[in-house]
């Protein structure tokens, strides 16, 4: 045994240095560097997956059937997220909050694969039992499903030398290590070792494989950026553990377009696709009531209705209490100080509360438009009629301004009803039923007319 090297990791672009410093040299963050021992040993069987010997060839004569035979997850609004199902070799990174549903989703997918295709389900959080008890209450059994409960690498890359499945689930990436490294599983090191030997595994044996990630407090993926880099799908899986709903979220895709989400409902017997998104977000809703509008959300391609409320109320703290739930605390202040100056209302004395109903999370600044009425609507008391949708994004100087996926996301209000929409002026798109507004002023002259 040699003694161990120690580096210092930086755990954003995983860069080693023999020394620490504050900001990594590498990608410039600030505090990122881990202190990691790093001993490589010499093993006397060394695992490496078999290369194939491929020449450089014309773009022309690449066939596109060979690298995209997809396999179907058994689930069809995930198959579409996806681009049509996982394709032959494809590596796909699934992150989440724990407890959110990842296994109980991705054990769902290795049953439905399983009834044409044999599927190796490696775990190193759970036991074989657990996974067993988890399968059978979501009827998830299948004679084509394996389980292995291992945490070391090089255990992991001979068993799936030895069963040569067609699918692979990994969970979760920073639960396992290489003996090749001194330092602890999921440490910077040890992941990229992992994430790395597992992709170059799949790539050359055309194996499908999902790899479960953990998430930090601040709902990044653990581990250094690179492994997002390795892998070629990246997907978050999200939603609050109050709530019946999940929505897996599509951030890179090389096999189809990034940005499409699925929509999961939580039920006894595990999770049940959504296939209308809108509709089971809006079941709920109230009619007449203050602080309440709909905004076409929208992820990639697929336009999703979804409720925005707001509530105003006489604050009793000496600082006014500003919260919100899927949006962004920063932009909810920054509307509220454009409404103060370019609207007339006086919300220095008052809290305000900002919530996305369903727990979803949304960061486009399209939401900025409805998440200003419906501060303004709960402050003046006065509803916003029901029949309204709005979207647009709001500048510091109270213009509405123009968004993405306008056509979209009309197209999506009026299926459901929505008779007027409240659109940026410059919307290009002619219809009676939209309402176009140069600013905020305007906006809320429809809001006083209602």
């Amino acid at each position: 045994m040699g003694k161990g090297k120690t580096v210092y990791v930086c755990s954003e672009c995983g860069a080693s240095f023999p020394t620490w410093s504050g900001k990594c040299s590498s990608c410039g963050s600030w505090n990122t560097l881990v202190e990691e021992k790093i001993k490589k040993t010499k093993r006397k069987e060394s695992f490496s997956p078999e290369r194939s010997s491929f020449k450089p060839q014309p773009i022309t004569q690449v066939k596109k059937e060979d690298s995209l035979n997809r396999i179907s997850t058994g689930i069809n609004t995930l198959d579409e997220a996806l681009g049509g199902g996982i394709v032959k070799g494809q590596v796909i990174l699934i992150s989440g909050e724990p407890g959110i549903g990842k296994s109980t989703l991705l054990l769902q997918i290795s049953s439905n694969i399983a009834k044409k295709r044999k599927v190796l389900y490696i775990t190193g959080e759970e036991s074989a039992q657990q996974v067993y008890i988890r399968g059978e209450r979501i009827n998830a059994l299948s004679e084509n499903l394996f389980i292995f409960s291992e945490t070391n690498l090089e255990t992991i890359l001979q068993a799936i030398e030895n069963e040569n499945p067609e699918f692979i689930v990994l969970d979760s990436v920073q639960t396992v290590y290489s003996q090749e490294l001194e330092s602890a599983a999921g440490s910077v090191s040890q992941v990229r070792e992992v994430s790395g030997k597992i992709t170059e595994l799949a790539k050359s044996k055309g194996i499908s494989t999902i790899v479960v990630g953990q998430v930090t407090k601040e709902g990044n993926i653990a581990g250094p950026k690179v492994l997002e880099h390795i892998v070629d799908t990246v997907a978050q899986f999200e939603g609050e553990r109050g709530h019946a709903y999940r929505v897996l979220k599509v951030i890179k895709n090389r096999f189809g377009a990034a940005g499409e989400i699925a929509v999961f409902s939580m039920k006894d017997k595990g999770l049940e696709e959504v296939k209308n998104p809108s509709s089971f977000f809006l079941s709920e809703r109230p009619v007449g009531q203050p602080g309440s509008v709909i905004f076409p959300y929208t992820e990639g391609s697929k336009p999703v209705l979804v409720e925005v409320q707001a509530l105003v109320s006489k604050t009793v703290y000496a600082v006014p209490q500003r919260k919100s739930q899927g949006i962004d605390i920063n932009r909810l202040s920054i509307i509220v100080a454009i409404l103060e100056r370019y609207g007339n209302v006086f919300l220095k004395d008052r809290d305000i509360f900002a919530n996305v109903v369903g727990g979803i999370q949304i960061k486009e600044p399209a939401l900025d438009l409805p998440l200003l009425l419906a501060i303004a609507s709960s402050f003046k008391n006065t509803p916003v009629k029901e029949n309204i949708a709005a979207f647009g994004e709001i500048g510091l100087t109270g213009e509405v301004r123009s968004v993405y996926y306008t056509e979209h996301r009309i197209k999506e209000a009026k299926k459901f009803g929505f008779e007027k929409i409240i659109v940026p002026a410059n919307t290009e798109i002619e219809d009676k039923s939209l309402i176009k507004v140069k600013n905020i002023r305007e906006a809320l002259e429809i809001l006083k007319g209602d």
